[in-house]
């Protein structure tokens, strides 16, 4: 998404705070800059910083987890985004981003006299069923689990920050890709002769730019829309064996074996099951722009 730093547009004089200010987090303010949104970021990258910075969004470099950065951005922002990512370094790292991260966000928020919409940009990785299952939002999530429970404790955080936020959603986003993202097809270009997986296990995937869309229906959504939970994936979950092969013949290489093993980095094969998006549909009127892996793919094929 191109960078459009407006001075005047439908949301000129509003103000978006977005912590994380990463690869969805920086779409997201490119968007409000678009709109005419003045847009203030946190980040703990320096680099990240200087790029934000380059495109006309306010940066506070500083560790989201700790209070030092509190009195640095005022409140009252009418939106606020939470799209903060582990960065590695183990459970801790994760429990820090994730959960002392966004308690920090609500005691900035109330220390700062309250703000309006915060968003939160979750995983669906909370859901433990496999075997085909179809799952919405009132499926069981996996609280014991060790890194499923510490997303859902910052779910928790920002579900109970009513007192601070006139409302509040999380979203629980399926498989990122989009521009700069696409590990499977970086894998194909490159040769390789095996991916890791399992072919029959469906791919539920959605787009960057279509976060980006969930993100924005959930800060202008009409006033009678409380917040919540909500599921953001594509219309058109494919076994990754589809995905792969279709992506082999767009590209002219041989199909890859899977290994029926897990991804680096990864405890376990993601489980096979159909991520369902009716609730994002219905109640924030979100349409992806990529209903399938083949409208986003064949975007980022052509260029």
């Amino acid at each position: 998404m191109q960078v459009d730093a407006a001075t005047s547009g439908p949301d000129a004089g509003k103000r978006l705070v977005v912590f994380g200010c990463g690869y969805v987090g920086a779409a997201v303010a490119a968007w409000a800059q678009g709109r005419g949104a003045r847009v203030t970021a946190l980040t703990r990258n320096p680099a990240t910083a200087e790029t934000l910075r380059a495109s006309g969004v306010e940066v506070v470099v500083a560790d989201l987890a700790a209070a030092d950065w509190h009195g640095a951005i005022p409140g009252g922002a009418d939106w606020v985004l939470n799209s903060v990512s582990s960065g590695g370094g183990g459970i801790e790292a994760y429990r820090r981003s994730y959960v002392d991260g966004t308690r920090s966000i609500v005691a900035w928020a109330r220390a700062a006299g309250g703000v309006g919409t915060l968003v939160y940009t979750g995983s669906t990785s909370v859901y433990p069923q496999g075997d085909g299952a179809r799952i919405d939002e009132t499926a069981p999530t996996e609280a014991t689990a060790e890194r499923p429970g510490l997303l859902l404790a910052a779910e928790a955080a920002v579900l109970g920050a009513a007192e601070v936020c006139r409302r509040t959603f999380v979203l629980r986003l399926a498989g990122i890709y989009g521009p700069g993202r696409h590990h499977v097809l970086d894998q194909l270009r490159s040769g390789a002769g095996e991916i890791a997986g399992a072919g029959s296990h469906r791919l539920n995937l959605v787009h960057r730019d279509d976060i980006v869309g969930a993100v924005a229906a959930c800060f202008t959504a009409p006033p009678g829309v409380a917040g919540g939970i909500f599921n953001v994936a594509d219309d058109a979950p494919a076994p990754k064996a589809e995905v792969v092969a279709w992506l082999a013949a767009q590209l002219g290489v041989a199909i890859p074996r899977f290994t029926g093993e897990p991804a680096g980095g990864r405890r376990a094969v993601t489980p096979d099951r159909i991520i369902v998006n009716r609730r994002c549909r219905e109640v924030l009127g979100w349409r992806p722009a990529y209903p399938s892996y083949r409208e986003g793919y064949a975007t980022l094929l052509s260029h």
